[in-house]
């Protein structure tokens, strides 16, 4: 065969492989627009396996349900599940990939603020949507976000309000060493100084994630209860470390009489791992126990067991932030008619969806939702009764009134205000204790 021949045969064959690539990769882009891709950011393993894995499990039930009814805008959707373990780089690294390389419309996940804090950057880089579904510290809002969970004033608010109407005058502020206890009892501290309570009325301690040696910790804390004034633990401490935490505390014979701990981190997953006879009557503050009775949570309840092939399996409050925050991004694609996230983060202001403590949650303009606040007393089958509740739905305040750098931004997301740190003193976007 002569040069030039050979040369013309292999450009043809060149050209041939060319289109067939080209063929190829149409038809592979054209597989991957058949099903709407829903990210799950979930640790399955790590210190927080033992809160993280059930969200996982609960966002695959979601899934499944959606899919039954039809799917989404004609198309099913499909999971992808990824591991970060715990690892709070890992979960940026993780994002990244969900977005970039498996072209997720959505994501939910994450725990840990500092996950959270972790990812917030790449959600923005590349425009995509993260549902955070846990109760956080506040001091934030961002455009790519909406956070299901509970702000301080859902939550840590109104659980040191009841405490002190239990009497409680002596406080320990008790948590793991991150930025969501830290910010949080920042808060707390501050809040309870407008109330009156004197310095040396507050003991503050952290602990690391994954802490397993409680002895000291707790000897402490009967030592600063035992000044003749009622005392009461507020707990931030997260993850497995609450389950020698709460082992100590029996151990030490530290009652609830006593002593009692309000956890904003312990929900019904926690305690299955727990010997409950010692805790009966420790509290924890959340907006949805499994012990609430309507029908929706019935409903909900009865689906996850089925999900889940076992009827000992629990459901906890994170579980209802993602059902509601799953449902809400639903019917706002619906409402936009795309999952382009521009539009659908236009259509999700307003929107509102059943809850699972009856009545409707709403998304704010400030991409927080409306919820109520419950306060639960640990049972010895390891649920919780609820004693007490706010009388109506409460708006997530993404910035406290209680930090003087804080109270004067608010967050809008609406045109043509657009933004999550506006400073109403200085009428500008962007207060000093912005985060975006």
């Amino acid at each position: 065969m002569g040069i030039l021949k050979s040369l013309r045969v292999r450009a043809a064959l060149s050209t041939s492989l060319a289109a067939a690539a080209l063929l190829a990769a149409g038809l592979s882009a054209e597989a991957a627009e058949d099903t709407i891709k829903v990210g799950i950011l979930h640790s399955l393993s790590g210190t927080m396996a033992i809160s993280e894995t059930t969200l996982k499990d609960a966002m695959l039930m979601l899934i499944e349900e959606q899919n039954k009814k039809g799917g989404l805008l004609g198309k099913q959707l499909e999971a992808v599940v990824v591991d970060p373990a715990s690892d709070w780089p890992l979960f940026a690294e993780k994002a990244r990939e969900l977005i970039s390389q498996n072209k997720v419309s959505a994501t939910f996940g994450c725990w840990t603020s500092v996950s959270r804090k972790s990812v917030l950057p790449v959600f923005k880089e590349l425009n995509s949507l993260l549902f955070y579904p846990v109760q956080y510290e506040g001091e934030e809002s961002e455009r790519n976000v909406f956070y299901t969970g509970a702000a301080p004033n859902q939550q840590a608010i109104p659980a040191v309000d009841y405490l002190m109407a239990q009497g409680v005058e002596r406080w320990v502020l008790e948590g793991t060493d991150y930025v969501y206890p830290r910010t949080t009892n920042k808060i707390l501290e501050a809040y309870l100084k407008s109330k009156g309570v004197a310095a040396e009325d507050i003991k503050v301690n952290y602990t690391p994630f994954g802490f397993s040696d409680w002895q000291t910790e707790v000897s402490a804390i009967k030592d600063f209860g035992s000044s003749g004034k009622k005392t009461a633990v507020v707990s931030t401490v997260n993850g497995d470390a609450n389950v020698p935490f709460y082992k100590e505390l029996g151990n030490q014979g530290v009652s609830a009489e006593d002593i009692p701990v309000m956890a904003f981190s312990v929900g019904e997953e926690e305690l299955a791992g727990i010997d409950t006879a010692p805790l009966v009557g420790h509290l924890a503050a959340w907006n949805y126990f499994q012990s609430v009775d309507t029908p929706e949570n019935a409903d909900f309840i009865e689906k996850w067991q089925a999900f889940t092939k076992n009827e000992k399996r629990v459901t906890n409050d994170p579980m209802e932030a993602h059902y509601i925050g799953f449902n809400m991004w639903v019917k706002a694609v619906e409402a936009a008619g795309t999952t382009d996230p521009d539009k659908v983060i236009d259509a999700m202001v307003g929107v509102s969806v059943p809850n699972l403590t009856g009545g409707f949650s709403s998304m704010g303009a400030n991409h927080h939702i409306t919820k109520p606040v419950l306060i639960g007393e640990i049972q010895d089958d390891g649920q919780f009764e609820v004693v007490d509740e706010t009388p109506g739905l409460v708006l997530g305040d993404e910035w406290s009134d209680f930090l003087p750098e804080s109270a004067p931004l608010i967050a809008d997301w609406r045109k043509p205000m657009n933004c999550g740190n506006f400073n109403t003193e200085t009428g500008k976007c962007g207060g000093a204790a912005a985060s975006n």
